[in-house]
């Protein structure tokens, strides 16, 4: 017996998904979303539409924010990843997490492909108190037959407790595995960190920024020297140059700066990790941003301090990077969304720094 064609509509649909799930991030392309998104919970809502009103002496702002995380992935064709950062979920609060496992799910075939969703929420009950618990935290959203295809795991690091850092563990896809970082870097400021297993006062949170750029940089240190790349993709809470906001905000060179060769007498390399940041890589002049506050005309006040860095011997592959830079992708956030392509089946080319 043959096959039955369903009906003019429906085949135009079926068509329309399988182009969706198939024309991005297929074979040996990988796209790679980040976003500070400042609150999960306008994005669970299925469509929002908020006026804010002008403060005295600004001008009126108006912005319509994305509908939902379901109608971002769908807006942006379907990509592998979607990390969020500052999701501001208590880590006991099921009906939340379960909601936006349902935010991202497919509702059909139509609907394109499905997501699942990974989250690194605090546990500190020091650091991490604040409004109900609900502060910090990463999700790494990532489309399930990418998953099934290409994720070994998911996990967090041993150094941090307030859920900052998701690494998702890459099979398959590039020519060495790939260790992806989805990090909300801590904000430094001269408050009080607390050792998060007694409560004793540890210095301030400046110092803990600084010490996790240390444990950040042995971590990826000691994976690229086992031979896995690595891909850091967030809020990093600082810019690099003044081409990229304010002079007084510059990142750490142990991230940019080339490596060097430890003498026998020093127990780590000197140096940096010399990683490549991939919007400046390919945009070297360009001034844009993704830090973009409230309570401000949209473009008045900026920076540059959210980045998508790869290991150097992945900068050959870095096809596209770009930054979302207008009101209705920032949404009810203070940040825009970001994003790269990697593409392992492109001509290899020379490191480019």
């Amino acid at each position: 017996m043959g096959t039955i064609s369903p009906p003019p509509l429906k085949r135009r649909k079926l068509s329309e998904s399988q182009t969706l799930m198939t024309s991005q991030d297929s074979g040996s392309r990988l796209t790679l979303f980040s976003h500070n998104i400042n609150g999960i919970a306008p994005y669970l809502q299925s469509s929002i539409t908020s006026f804010f009103k002008p403060s005295r002496g600004n001008e009126a702002e108006e912005h319509v924010a994305a509908a939902s995380l379901r109608d971002f992935l769908r807006r942006h064709n379907f990509p592998a990843l979607l990390c969020l950062q500052e999701v501001k979920i208590n880590p006991d609060d099921d009906a939340t997490i379960r909601a936006l496992e349902k935010a991202v799910a497919s509702a059909g075939e139509s609907d394109g492909p499905g997501y699942i969703v990974h989250l690194c929420l605090p546990s500190d009950k020091y650091n991490a108190r604040g409004f109900g618990r609900k502060v910090y935290g990463v999700a790494s959203i990532i489309r399930k037959d990418w998953s099934d295809k290409h994720v070994e795991r998911v996990r967090s690091v041993s150094w941090d407790v307030e859920g900052r850092f998701s690494v998702i563990e890459v099979k398959d896809i590039g020519p060495r595995p790939l260790a992806i970082y989805n990090i909300y870097a801590v904000n430094g400021t001269e408050n009080k960190y607390r050792d998060p297993g007694n409560g004793d006062v540890a210095g301030t949170r400046h110092d803990r920024k600084l010490q996790v750029h240390r444990l950040l940089q042995a971590e990826c240190r000691a994976l690229e020297a086992d031979g896995v790349d690595v891909v850091l993709a967030g809020d990093l809470n600082i810019a690099r140059t003044t081409l990229d906001g304010h002079p007084n905000l510059h990142f750490e060179d142990r991230f940019f700066a080339e490596p060097k060769v430890a003498t026998k007498d020093e127990e780590s390399p000197p140096g940096g990790l010399g990683m490549i940041d991939t919007f400046r890589l390919l945009h070297p002049t360009t001034r844009a941003y993704s830090y973009y506050p409230r309570g401000k005309v949209f473009g008045d006040s900026c920076d540059r301090v959210d980045m998508i860095l790869v290991s150097r011997s992945l900068s050959r592959f870095v096809a596209e990077a770009g930054i979302l830079e207008t009101q209705a992708e920032r949404g009810p956030s203070d940040h825009v969304p970001l994003y790269v392509t990697l593409d392992f089946g492109r001509r290899e080319q020379g490191d480019v720094s």
